[in-house]
């Protein structure tokens, strides 16, 4: 059996914002698998296990830069919000989009060997990071970024948190809603067809554990599994979530870049901090303490 540690209670209660004690012992039946103490989470507490999945835990920046057929998407991180918030953070964070978009470097290291001088600091990209690192007092790094090269390109920026670029052919304005759509909706695909096999099947078993829990014959069952996945398709398909600016609240995606004459042919989305986990060493000396209240009580 798995030794549970308050650390590990403490990522799986940031993850579902499921009770403490319920945390503990879901991790306990799974023997310290965390993906499948999540997974037992949800079937029993349902949606609720889930509210806190897109919790960011780490700050930084996501910039973006289109132009001239070519285009770039950018998450650079720092330690605290306060940093990310920083002129000369955001200025390196802007400059290395652009040097992506024109320059499209292999990797973290030769975007860092790029020409580049900021604040004093150069002659590479990656020397004025580290000037910056010096000055500013902590340490900041580039995660991870995407060229893109395509005749039609819009971006969309929420704030500096979220990022998306979606390559379309047709109307300019209808696939700038688009990015802005997926950026409040977050799909995780273009079509249902599109959906990863693991995430239909993780779905699927999820659905499965809770349609098991009713006590119908197995053919209902069989049933109510299906239509939860089919559900789920929807939920999490690009062409299927109703338009966010639908004015009849019921106009899908698809149906209004059909109106549109417009095709989306591929988008990516970044959002800081996406499956980073926080250092949190006082969270979790303060899951302990609880634990051991309700262990005494």
């Amino acid at each position: 059996m798995a030794a549970i540690t308050a650390s590990m209670v403490g990522e799986l209660r940031a993850k579902t914002d499921a009770p403490m004690m319920e945390c503990k012992k879901a991790l306990t039946e799974a023997d310290g698998d965390m993906a499948k103490a999540e997974e037992l989470l949800r079937v029993k507490l349902g949606t609720k296990a889930g509210k806190a999945a897109a919790r960011v835990t780490a700050e930084g920046v996501v910039a973006a830069y289109v132009e001239g057929g070519v285009g770039a998407l950018i998450e650079v991180n720092s330690e605290t919000d306060f940093v990310s918030k920083n002129d000369s953070f955001i200025a390196m964070a802007k400059a290395a989009a652009e040097l992506v978009a024109k320059h499209n470097p292999a990797d973290v290291a030769a975007l860092g060997a790029l020409a580049y001088e900021q604040d004093g600091f150069g002659p590479t990209l990656e020397e004025v990071r580290k000037g910056l690192i010096g000055k500013i007092g902590e340490n900041m790094t580039f995660r991870r970024f995407k060229q893109f090269s395509s005749a039609n390109l819009a971006a969309y920026l929420h704030g500096t948190r979220i990022g998306v670029i979606v390559d379309f052919e047709g109307d300019a304005v209808a696939a700038k809603d688009v990015a802005m759509h997926i950026a409040a909706m977050k799909p995780v695909a273009l079509t249902s067809a599109d959906v990863p096999a693991d995430l239909i099947e993780k779905e699927r078993s999820v659905a499965a554990a809770k349609a098991a829990e009713s006590g119908k014959p197995a053919d209902i069952v069989a049933k109510m599994v299906e239509g939860s996945v089919q559900k789920y398709l929807k939920e999490v398909s690009l062409a299927d979530q109703v338009f966010v600016k639908a004015e009849d609240g019921k106009q899908t995606v698809s149906a209004m870049l059909k109106a549109k004459n417009t095709t989306i042919k591929s988008f990516t989305m970044y959002v800081v901090g996406e499956g980073i986990e926080k250092k949190a060493d006082d969270f979790a000396a303060e899951v302990a303490a609880q634990m051991a209240a309700a262990q005494n009580a």
